[in-house]
C-alpha cells in the first residue's frame, strides 16, 4: 500500500491510499461511505479483492472525514456539497490509464453525481457503486435516483438483496438508465455482507464476486469499448 499526499490548496489536502500495480489495466478510485473512513475493514477488503483481479485501486477521504482523524467531530455533509472535492481528487490523482470512479454508499452516490461531466470531458471511463443509497433506511419515498434515470456514463452498481437503502424488490421498480448494470449479492446487507446460515455465502464470497463482476464489466464496457 502506498500513501500519496497531494496539496490541493492551502486549506484542503487530498490523501490517497493506493494499492496495486501502476501498470494495471485500469485504476478504480473509491470514496468512503458517510460514517466510515477510507481504511475501514470494508474498504480494505474490497480494495484487496479488486487488486487481486488486476486493478490499481486509489482511495481518498472527503475533508470532513479527514478532519475526524484530527479529533474534530464533523457530521457527514450533504452529498451535493462534496461534489467539488470528488472532482478535485480526480484531478489530483491524474491517472494515466482508464479511470473508473465510484465508492461505498455516499461515496458512490457523489461519484454518480459528477460522473457524466467527467465522462464527457474524457477524464473518467466508468462508474462503480458499492451499496448505492437509493433512499434513507425506512424512507423509501425519499428516492435519490433522479439523476440515475439519465446517466450516460457506463455504470455498475453492486447491491445486497436486503440492503435497507434499496433492496432488489424495491430497485426493480425504479427507472434507471440503460447505461447502468446491477449485480445482486444474495442476502447482502449495505456492506454486501450475507447471513451465511441463510444464504450459504460468506462476506469474502460476495467481495470476490463483486471483484470478478467489476473485472468482466471493465473488460467489456471500458477496455473493449476502446478497441
Amino acid at each position: 500500500m502506498v500513501q500519496n499526499t497531494a496539496q490541493k490548496d492551502e486549506r484542503v489536502t487530498v490523501t490517497f491510499l493506493i494499492d496495486g500495480e501502476a501498470a494495471a489495466r485500469a485504476t478504480i478510485m473509491l470514496a468512503h461511505g458517510a460514517g466510515a473512513p477510507m481504511d475501514s475493514p470494508f474498504m480494505d477488503q474490497i480494495a484487496q479483492a479488486l487488486v487481486d483481479v488486476g486493478f490499481r485501486v486509489a482511495r481518498f477521504e472527503f475533508a470532513y472525514m479527514a478532519a475526524r482523524r484530527g479529533g474534530q467531530r464533523k457530521p457527514p455533509p450533504r452529498a451535493e456539497t462534496v461534489m467539488s472535492e470528488y472532482r478535485a481528487a480526480v484531478m489530483e490523482l491524474a491517472a494515466t490509464g482508464p479511470l473508473i470512479i465510484g465508492g461505498k454508499s455516499m461515496g458512490g452516490r457523489v461519484a454518480s453525481m459528477v460522473a457524466d461531466d467527467l465522462h464527457r470531458a474524457g477524464q473518467v471511463a466508468g462508474l462503480v457503486c458499492l451499496g448505492y443509497p437509493f433512499h434513507p433506511p425506512g424512507k423509501p419515498e425519499q428516492l435519490r435516483t433522479a439523476h440515475l434515470a439519465e446517466l450516460a456514463t457506463p455504470a455498475l452498481i453492486c447491491q445486497g438483496t436486503r440492503d435497507p437503502f434499496g433492496g432488489r424488490e424495491e430497485v426493480s421498480g425504479y427507472v434507471l438508465s440503460r447505461s447502468i448494470e446491477l449485480v445482486w449479492l444474495e442476502d447482502g446487507d449495505h456492506d454486501l455482507k450475507p447471513r451465511k446460515k441463510v444464504s450459504g455465502f460468506t462476506a469474502a464470497d460476495h467481495l470476490r464476486t463483486v471483484a470478478e463482476a467489476v473485472g468482466a464489466w471493465v473488460d467489456r464496457e471500458v477496455i473493449g469499448a476502446r478497441r
